[in-house]
């Protein structure tokens, strides 16, 4: 119960953020977001209709076939996400705009939007059904879904500028660029785990400074050199990107010769990974 309270709290809160993003910055200043949202902003500003009534009219086909492809309580919180979004930007239509200043609007528009997008995301639905169809398309065809979005949001953003003028088109692709972003952010965290492959001589030394001093556990892997054919030991060990310069260092201390890999992990669970103090 607990867990269906904050979903439900999380998806209303990046909901409202939304129609924030979309009423009070983007849409006063004649940007769109990609998506079908990007296609009922058009439409509502061609033919004066609310955006709350596009948004939801025109997500309802993918919901539909989120519900059969994906399921049941991803169809549900999306549904709920979109309903919503739609009474709040119908609510807030009327609410003057924070700043009519172009880049400001890009901006903070970006960022708010951003956000929102990633918390409905994070807790199981989903505020576009362009994201449910390039689910569906990028099984079929050689690319990844977010090609398949960028691919349909070139065509959107670039309508934008017959309809609102290109200025606003490229203000539109800096506001969009930066939600894109900032959904990643919401999604992983700012705390963003990395994956480290040290290899060394030294590595029952560094194994244990990195349990002891970063509170990581670590794993030692078996390898062989492939111009030398010499046996190696791997670590493998998991940090987040805060404790990369202590980690570094720390090898320093032991081995300034060892090789590092550092590469970006986009979920952690389980093991070890329980943060102690760094020292």
């Amino acid at each position: 119960m607990a867990k269906f309270a904050q979903r439900m709290i999380m998806l209303s809160i990046g909901a409202a953020m939304m129609a924030v993003a979309l009423e009070i910055f983007l849409v006063p200043n004649e940007m769109i977001d990609g998506g079908i949202t990007g296609i009922s902003i058009i439409l509502s500003y061609l033919f004066d209709i609310p955006l709350g009534i596009l948004l939801t009219l025109l997500n309802l086909p993918f919901l539909l076939i989120g519900y059969k492809q994906i399921g049941k309580t991803f169809a549900l919180s999306t549904l709920y996400a979109i309903v919503l979004m739609s009474i709040g930007t119908s609510l807030l239509h009327h609410v003057s705009a924070f700043t009519v200043e172009p880049m400001l609007a890009a901006v903070f528009g970006g960022i708010i939007l951003g956000v929102g997008v990633g918390l409905v995301v994070r807790f199981g639905g989903s505020l576009d059904g362009t994201e449910i169809v390039a689910i569906l398309v990028a099984k079929k065809l050689p690319f990844s879904v977010g090609e398949v979005v960028m691919f349909f949001n070139l065509f959107i953003l670039s309508g934008a500028g017959f309809v609102f003028g290109w200025n606003n088109a490229m203000f539109s692709l800096i506001a969009y660029y930066i939600a894109f972003k900032v959904i990643d952010i919401t999604l992983e965290g700012l705390d963003q785990s990395k994956s480290v492959w040290i290899i060394s001589d030294q590595f029952r030394d560094i194994g244990e400074a990195l349990t002891e001093r970063l509170g990581r556990g670590v794993t030692y892997l078996d390898g062989e050199g492939g111009f030398s054919g010499e046996n190696k030991k791997v670590i493998f060990v998991v940090i987040t990107r805060l404790e990369e310069a202590k980690l570094k260092s720390i090898v320093e201390d032991w081995d300034s010769d060892a090789f590092i890999a550092i590469g970006n992990i986009h979920d952690v669970k389980g093991g070890r990974f329980k943060k102690k103090a760094i020292h």
